[in-house]
């Protein structure tokens, strides 16, 4: 890698504050607040309002849309409407 074009890369803790979970990675953002960790070392903590811990999509709990439902709404609504006339 070429120096001096990089951003600094440095462990950090995001917080995810929606499930209570912390995890330690490497990123580029740095923040004020710190954090002891497990090891024993001190990093700076972002909070995060969603993460994988939280989302819907990777908890399982998303809704899915009923596709049939709407549609056979949607045919009662329209079956018997006439159409219009251009």
């Amino acid at each position: 890698m070429k120096s001096r074009i990089h951003p600094v890369s440095r462990p950090v803790v995001f917080r995810d504050r929606a499930a209570g979970v912390a995890f330690l990675t490497r990123s580029t953002a740095d923040a004020d607040q710190r954090v002891d960790w497990e090891d024993g070392n001190s990093y700076p903590v972002i909070d995060v309002e969603t993460s994988a811990a939280s989302h819907p999509f990777y908890t399982g709990t998303h809704r899915v849309l009923d596709t049939a439902g709407r549609i056979e709404k949607f045919r009662r609504r329209y079956e018997n409407a006439e159409p219009t006339g251009r």
